[in-house]
């Protein structure tokens, strides 16, 4: 079996078990180094040469949870919950709960489609956003695998449509430029214009998994443990009494947090700068600050250590070279038939997207390849576009190692009450990865 295969499995299998994230990818990327012909040492090798790009996301993740906790200290969260519960009104009934729930989901997931363009901050927004409003959902009886639908779809639809933004990234920096790099010595010549448009019906495929996961999958009532929030966030401090200069000042931090990651394009520094502003306003003491990160860090510990181990299993299957030989392979059984290859080329992607967590890391290693298999089977520029585009976007949402499933674990699970693998990744690989080989393929054989 080819390594990358086996490594990928031996990783979703651990998980799936409710072994550590963590643990599974560390064994998957020694299983895949071994098997792809590396030595015990050139594999730690490798997994230790990725670790380090993984640090600056995890250290990022610790300042935001320390910056999460310094805002549930200030009673913020709390009065945002009464508040929201008083404008719902006193009305109980199912129909009215169902609106109310609907406008909340339709809130978070357009809060989340804005964080990838109109205000490109990403899931930065997700650990100061969505525990203050865990009391409401609970009260609502709001099943939190739709939230993390609606904030999986938000974090990965919009960069794979709409060219600004990450999208602007994803779209021309990556996708384009890779594709024309590869396809120029073989006269394929795709222009600015053809992606989007190209990228339009898997990402319908992605919307039809959204409706069917709110209206259908998880629109029953489910019941959580009432909890304060703000508690479990910080057990060593109770959340203070708010007052008006506090809650000013919570604002202020969270609006120069957000713009000065837009600024600096650091949530390192926005997070820093965010917690100086709520100790100016008297939210905690200076001297505090040690046991507010150490709360953060505990908070977000296990995403930050997942990315980091990510990291390295990505480096070691990209060292064993046998994602090349997982695409040779593939493409060796299939003759003549178009729409094999095509079917072939998206669950390749999706393997590979499924390890290494990132679409935008995929494209790179796939498109070399895939471009000239696509001249060579007669798919057009458009199709073309499709398949590496859909390829790499699959395992983006559903992958355990990807941020767009770390990051709403990271506010849904901060009552401990949210399993990161059965109700974040589980949900969104099936309601989106499905439809996206569906209609990618469709696209692929229309196109």
């Amino acid at each position: 079996m080819n390594a990358v295969i086996l490594a990928v499995l031996v990783m979703v299998a651990l998980s799936l078990a409710r072994v550590s994230v963590v643990f599974a990818l560390v064994v998957g990327a020694l299983v895949g180094g071994l098997v792809g012909g590396l030595s015990l040492e050139q594999t730690l090798d490798a997994f230790n040469e990725g670790v380090g790009g993984g640090a600056q996301v995890a250290l990022a993740y610790a300042t935001l949870g320390a910056f999460a906790v310094a805002i549930s200290r200030s009673g913020l969260p709390d009065m945002l919950a009464n508040r929201l519960i008083t404008l719902l009104g006193k009305e109980t009934t199912a129909a009215h709960q169902a609106r109310v729930k609907m406008l909340l989901l339709t809130a978070v997931l357009l809060v989340a489609i804005s964080s990838q363009n109109a205000i490109p901050v990403h899931i930065a927004f997700i650990p100061v956003l969505i525990p203050p409003l865990l009391t409401v959902m609970n009260r609502l009886r709001l099943d939190r695998r739709a939230v993390a639908c609606a904030l999986t779809f938000g974090l990965t639809a919009p960069y794979m449509l709409l060219p600004v933004g990450f999208g602007a990234i994803f779209l021309n920096d990556i996708l384009l430029a890779n594709l024309n790099s590869a396809g120029e010595p073989l006269g394929l010549e795709i222009t600015r214009g053809m992606v989007p448009m190209a990228m339009a019906i898997p990402v319908g495929g992605m919307a039809l998994g959204l409706i069917v996961a709110l209206l259908w999958s998880y629109r029953r009532p489910r019941d959580y443990q009432a909890q304060d929030i703000a508690a479990n966030v910080s057990e060593a401090h109770a959340p203070a009494k708010p007052h008006m200069l506090g809650l000013v000042m919570s604002g202020v931090a969270i609006v120069a947090a957000l713009g000065l990651q837009l600024y600096s394009g650091s949530m390192i520094l926005g997070g820093l700068v965010g917690i100086g502003l709520l100790s100016m306003g008297g939210i905690f003491k200076w001297r505090e600050a040690d046991d507010l990160f150490t709360s953060g860090m505990r908070m977000m510990a296990l995403i930050g250590f997942i990315m980091i181990s990510a990291a390295g299993f990505a480096e070691v299957m990209k060292t064993t070279g046998e994602i090349d030989a997982l695409v040779s392979g593939a493409f060796a059984i299939f003759g003549d038939n178009r729409g094999l290859a095509a079917l072939v080329m998206l669950l390749v992607g999706l393997f590979i997207t499924l390890g290494i967590g990132s679409s935008f890391s995929t494209i790179p290693i796939i498109a070399a390849i895939f471009v000239p298999l696509a001249v060579q089977f007669g798919f057009s520029p458009m199709a073309t576009v499709v398949l590496v585009g859909t390829a790499a976007a699959l395992g983006d949402a559903g992958s355990p190692a990807s941020d767009s499933t770390l990051g709403p674990t990271s506010g849904l699970n901060v009552d401990r009450q949210h399993d990161h693998m059965w109700d974040s990744v589980v949900p969104t690989f099936l309601h989106y990865n499905i439809p996206l080989v569906g209609f990618g393929w469709l696209a692929a054989m229309m196109l």
